[in-house]
């Protein structure tokens, strides 16, 4: 683990941030062989970062034990090229277990999910993400989405306290966004926040969030198509609309109508797109469940077609 804050690491990142799939073998338990090439493989092919064990990498569906290992075979195979983000969870106690064994295992910091299950008022969102960051040294991002929203003072008294770094946004709300930046940068100046976006398939999006200023996203895309993400994260960063727009119009849009066909597909369909990039990373764990067959078919189809305008770009 590197002595260089998580923060200022990913300010300075230059890809897409990369969520691995959590790899099972025929008998459905951790392959951690397979989980190893796949991180590897990302982050030989450019990720800026890898969040493991989140949504993408099923934490909802590991064991205490299987976490560990998961993460720490994460962290071993980034190898310290780039940072190593783990994924926590569930109640306040178990949350700050889950943070504990990832700072056992290595990891830089931490991706706070929703707390499980109830509907806690802003109040008790912030007791509970400050015991949170209090729990551990790793630096925290919080996680919005679902159960947990939250008001732009709120946000800027989680800037205010220690060790928690950022916001990644699965809720989707621009106007709310660009209230909550605002909220920051006149309540909480001279704190170093960061902002995610963290929709899934986070590009369709991308030039809206970059226009609140959030040039930070998560890439589904890339855990199976790394180099049409990167394709697209080049052209968002420099500014080429128009490739950014082909892109748009004929990978991204098509998968996101893709991922709306079945429930859960934010994962499975993803673990599939793996397997048809030639590692086997086994199938989703309940109450997922795999994606229909004419989907995956669908699925190898438009990466052929994704594939073939990369070409016709270059």
């Amino acid at each position: 683990m590197t002595t260089v804050p998580l923060a200022a690491r990913l300010t300075r990142v230059q890809g897409p941030l990369f969520f691995p799939v959590t790899a099972y073998g025929p008998d459905g338990s951790i392959d951690l062989d397979a989980c190893r090439a796949h991180v590897e493989s990302g982050v030989d092919a450019g990720a800026a970062a890898v969040f493991v064990c989140c949504g993408t990498g099923e934490f909802h569906a590991l064991t205490p034990d299987e976490y560990g290992r998961c993460v720490a075979t994460a962290v071993a195979a980034a190898d310290g090229e780039v940072p190593v983000i783990a994924g926590v969870g569930y109640g306040t106690a178990l949350a700050a277990r889950y943070a504990r064994t990832a700072e056992a295992a290595g990891a830089d910091g931490l991706l706070a999910l929703p707390p499980y299950l109830v509907l806690a008022d802003q109040a008790g969102l912030l007791r509970h993400y400050a015991a949170l960051a209090a729990s551990t040294c790793l630096e925290l991002i919080v996680y919005q989405r679902d159960n947990a929203l939250f008001t732009p003072p709120t946000v800027a008294e989680l800037a205010r306290t220690d060790g928690i770094i950022g916001l990644k946004d699965g809720h989707g709300d621009l106007d709310l966004m660009q209230r909550i930046v605002t909220a920051v940068r006149r309540d909480a100046p001279g704190q170093d926040f960061l902002y995610f976006n963290g929709l899934p398939t986070a590009e369709l999006t991308g030039p809206a969030y970059r226009g609140v200023g959030i040039t930070l996203y998560s890439s589904a895309a890339f855990a199976f198509v790394p180099d049409i993400a990167l394709a697209f994260h080049r052209a968002l960063a420099t500014g080429d609309d128009k490739t950014a727009a082909r892109l748009l119009d004929g990978f991204f849009a098509p998968l996101a109508a893709l991922r709306d066909l079945g429930r859960g597909y934010a994962v499975s369909l993803v673990k599939a797109g793996v397997r048809l990039e030639g590692l086997d990373v086994g199938g989703v764990r309940p109450p997922l469940s795999e994606p229909d067959p004419a989907h995956v078919d669908a699925l190898a189809e438009l990466i052929g077609q994704g594939r073939a305008l990369l070409a016709e770009l270059a």
